[in-house]
């Protein structure tokens, strides 16, 4: 991996991609290394942001903590603060899952120790239609198959993705003409891993079909958002006369009644992240399980994980119980 005495300029790339939201001065990338990551952390270091590259290494593959420390020196020579951390080995049933709920959890505890509180990721536009493509064969809802947000929370940390209306190969063309090069991790190659798949098989297949993968998937997440801002303000307005304490969410039983089952579902969803935290959702079998409940004029109680639905005459309640949503 090439490392210049001073980062390339990427003003250009900057300029033609005008639609980075507002971001502080002070922020972080998570860097893997790869193309990706790389431009974005080139790109705001040459808009003036005091970048910060937080690098997880997941110890997959031979070499990643030679990898780790090739960055750091990368980063030095760019005048750029590193930091890094070698996670523990994840378990091999769904291994993506468990690696990303590791990887924020690193990044929540940097974000307390360096009082950072933005941190910014390179997905692009490719990545964004794998994204609805994978959550459609997994059976999503139509929160699921809006795709990844441009901007989310997850406890005190803002995470935000400019790149999200940029096509990778732009991105990898940037590199090339400033004289940058990256790591290509090799895992990447492995169609055992679903997204994987999906790049190297069915979009190569669709695009010699004729059809451009990226432009229907991002046409159906366009799609799915239209109709899920307007589940979202359905759901909002169910909840807005909710009553909270501590461990319980309160909501007419008439009203919840009278809503949609899609609705209802959408605000089930809000419940929890109210009740549990940002991010907490109960999946499709949990929600099935309360509109199969609601039917039944919530007769008893419901035991969802995490949580537990209990109808007392004019409410239906929420309530917390001490296990987590897995």
């Amino acid at each position: 991996m090439r490392l210049p005495a001073e980062y390339p300029d990427f003003g250009a790339i900057w300029l033609r991609h005008s639609l980075f939201p507002e971001l502080p001065d002070s922020l972080a990338v998570g860097w893997s290394g790869g193309a990706d990551s790389t431009a974005l952390l080139l790109a705001l270091r040459a808009a003036g942001y005091k970048v910060m590259a937080w690098h997880v290494d997941h110890g997959w593959r031979d070499g990643s903590a030679a990898e780790a420390r090739q960055l750091a020196e990368q980063a030095r020579c760019w005048g750029i603060r590193f930091c890094s951390a070698r996670l523990p080995s994840v378990p091999r049933s769904n291994p993506e899952a468990a690696a990303r709920q590791a990887r924020y959890r690193q990044f929540l505890q940097w974000s307390e120790t360096f009082a950072i509180d933005c941190l910014c990721l390179g997905h692009h536009l490719d990545d964004q239609a794998e994204t609805v493509c994978m959550r459609m064969l997994q059976g999503a809802g139509v929160n699921g198959c809006r795709g990844m947000p441009r901007e989310r929370r997850q406890g005190g940390l803002r995470i935000v993705r400019p790149l999200l209306h940029v096509r990778a190969a732009e991105l990898r063309a940037a590199l090339q003409a400033a004289g940058v090069s990256w790591l290509e991790d090799a895992t990447n190659d492995d169609v055992r891993f679903r997204r994987n798949a999906i790049r190297h098989r069915l979009f190569p297949a669709m695009a010699a079909a004729g059809t451009d993968p990226q432009a229907l998937f991002l046409r159906w997440a366009r799609q799915a958002d239209m109709v899920g801002r307007r589940l979202d303000r359905e759901a909002r307005l169910l909840l807005a006369a909710t009553e909270q304490e501590q461990e319980t969410v309160s909501v007419r039983w008439r009203e919840w009644r009278a809503a949609s089952p899609a609705v209802r579902a959408r605000a089930l969803q809000l419940m929890v992240s109210r009740l549990l935290g940002e991010g907490m959702t109960p999946g499709r079998r949990h929600i099935q399980l309360a509109e199969t409940w609601t039917r039944k004029s919530g007769l008893g109680g419901l035991d969802l994980s995490g949580c537990r639905l209990q109808r007392r005459r004019k409410f239906l309640h929420l309530e917390a119980r001490r296990a987590g949503l897995p």
